[in-house]
């Protein structure tokens, strides 16, 4: 078996982990400062979002050097330090690797917006829409629009054209369509393996290939004539070819290095093609299904829709079966992207934030593939609680007020939508302690701590056998000493109950059975809905003597049937 496949990965947003210097910021040696809270964890590989030079636009995603670290975060150093202390203990370092688009400020397109440069085509460069002045309303390109809100199109007076930026208009999207930035990309990457890193999470990667011509498309409703159909930018036609031409040349493959590519408007058969054992693409893909079930569809994440369960079952069973015999899943909750689980498909009350972190965590890291933890996920961290614009730092809460009011939408309930859905609601600082800052900083965090880090901390937890530490502990645990877990096939029950998760993962004479009460309320099972389990071994449980008789709120149990 591959070896990430009995892995579990623990993301790392460096801004919001640990401060060692007292700036406000986390940095590289906050986080080898706290490798023993990890190594206890369990984990196995550590993915830190990008740490490379960038004027920090969008916290790091917009990348000036990629073979420098920003000062904020330490020094080449550092890093060599942290790979170094990583393999120590038997851990695997993955980098951000953020090839769709630069920053504005890296030299590649600095040079770019000399239309005489070399470096012209590196970058996706037009001229205004025929008919119209340069520059004047409408005169873009096309109409698509930004992921960050606003056109997709920035106007460059310097050179007379737009340049193409699906996310902020200091993330000019990278042509590569051109070989000579695919080489770039290439030598950069193995630059990155040679120094020891284990392997990449991609960002948006299924964005590098653009169908060509660029066209208009339908204009998304509500949103000011621009189209923000993900179908018009993701998928391209040359999307495997890039892919398999990277893997060769960085021998990601043949290395055996660790590859999660984030995709937007992914299928199962996409997933399929670009993580199947034969492909020499991607190790596996992070998609978006499951994480638009609580909106409404058609429009903005921040437009909320309550959450069905047998809905968020179905899209995940579906992955489950579709790539049971070819590619892989990864698992994950939470992110720098998304928010919370706890606050947003849990109940963080003081009387069930526990025991729903716990259950979350087993629904999801009982299923086949490689499960992801969010920093503060193993401590059941719960969204910021923010009620106020002034308290949102994120560009894409930000823009989204601002644009959102503009038209007239009630201050109300677009702040009710941030509450839910900002990305700042996974990026407040990690709690440490319950001092001052919650141990982040000595200093003025970046982002303030969320209030609740008196009783919501990693010292309270390890402290506690029954945290939602150590019950993350002992998935982890599970996952690494039962082939079960690892390999057993899915098999969904009770799709249609509203309250209930249940499935079993089978490999020869040995069931794996879940059930878990994803509810607030008590539910009563009858005869013959879930196998039985009597006489089977527990291998964990949110409560005390469980049964599945009734399920107490938000209780869950796993049960190993066979020897």
């Amino acid at each position: 078996m591959t070896w990430w496949k009995s892995s579990v990965v623990y993301q790392i947003y460096p801004r919001s982990f640990a401060d060692s210097d007292g700036d406000g910021i986390g940095d590289v040696r906050g986080i080898i400062d706290h490798l023993d809270h990890l190594s206890a964890l369990g984990v196995d590989v550590l993915w830190l979002s990008p740490i490379y030079r960038s004027p920090q636009d969008d916290n790091g995603y917009d990348i000036s050097d990629y073979t420098d670290i920003d000062p904020l975060f330490g020094t080449l150093a550092d890093v060599d330090e942290l790979i170094a202390a990583l393999h120590q203990r038997g851990m695997k370092l993955v980098m951000d690797l953020v090839v769709n688009h630069t920053s504005d400020e890296h030299q590649w397109f600095i040079d770019s917006r000399d239309p005489a440069s070399d470096k012209r085509d590196w970058y996706v460069w037009r001229p205004a829409r025929e008919g119209f002045e340069p520059g004047a309303e409408g005169a873009e390109p096309t109409n698509w629009g930004s992921y960050f809100t606003g056109s997709a199109w920035q106007y460059d007076e310097a050179s007379g054209e737009y340049y193409l930026h699906l996310f902020s208009r200091k993330q000019p999207d990278l042509n590569w369509e051109n070989p000579s930035v695919r080489q770039a990309v290439y030598a950069m990457m193995n630059w990155w393996v040679e120094r020891g890193v284990d392997g990449f999470r991609m960002d948006v990667i299924n964005l590098i290939s653009k169908t060509l011509p660029l066209v208009d498309g339908e204009p998304t409703p509500g949103l000011g004539g621009l189209c923000y159909d993900p179908g018009m930018v993701a998928n391209g036609p040359r999307l495997e070819e890039f892919l398999k031409e990277m893997n060769a040349a960085v021998g990601l493959s043949q290395r055996q290095l660790f590859t999660v590519g984030e995709m937007l408007a992914v299928d199962v058969d996409h997933a399929r093609r670009y993580t199947s054992f034969e492909a020499d693409e991607l190790g596996m893909v992070f998609t978006f299904e499951h994480m638009s079930l609580d909106q409404q569809p058609g429009v903005s994440k921040f437009f909320l829709a309550p959450l069905h369960l047998p809905d968020l079952k179905a899209n995940l069973a579906l992955w489950q079966y579709g790539l049971a015999d070819d590619g892989w899943n990864s698992l994950y909750w939470n992110n720098h992207d998304q928010p919370r689980v706890v606050s947003r498909f849990g109940d963080d009350s003081d009387e069930f934030r526990v025991t729903s972190a716990k259950t979350l965590g087993t629904v999801l890291h009982m299923l086949r593939g490689t499960p992801y933890v969010y920093q503060g996920e193993e401590l059941g961290m719960t969204n910021a609680g923010y009620t106020e614009a002034e308290q949102y730092a994120d560009i894409e809460s930000v823009n989204f007020y601002r644009l959102a009011t503009a038209a007239g939408l009630p201050v109300e309930a677009v702040l009710t939508g941030l509450a839910a859905k900002s990305r700042d609601n996974a990026r407040t600082p990690v709690q440490w302690t319950e001092g001052p800052n919650a141990g982040f900083t000595s200093g003025r965090p970046w982002l303030p701590v969320n209030a609740n880090h008196v009783t919501i901390n990693a010292d309270a937890a390890r402290a506690d056998a029954g945290s939602v530490f150590h019950h993350y502990r002992r998935l982890i645990g599970l996952r690494h000493d039962h082939e079960v877990v690892r390999e057993g096939r899915f098999e969904l029950l009770l799709p249609d109950h509203e309250q209930i998760f249940a499935y079993t993962r089978t490999l020869g004479d040995q069931v794996l059975v879940t059930v878990a009460n994803m509810s607030s309320h008590e539910v009563r099972l009858q005869p013959g809905d879930v196998p039985d389990v009597t006489g089977a071994e527990v291998l964990i449980a949110t409560h005390e003597q469980p049964t599945v008789d009734v399920l107490r709120p938000w209780e869950s149990a796993v049960y190993l049937i066979g020897s």
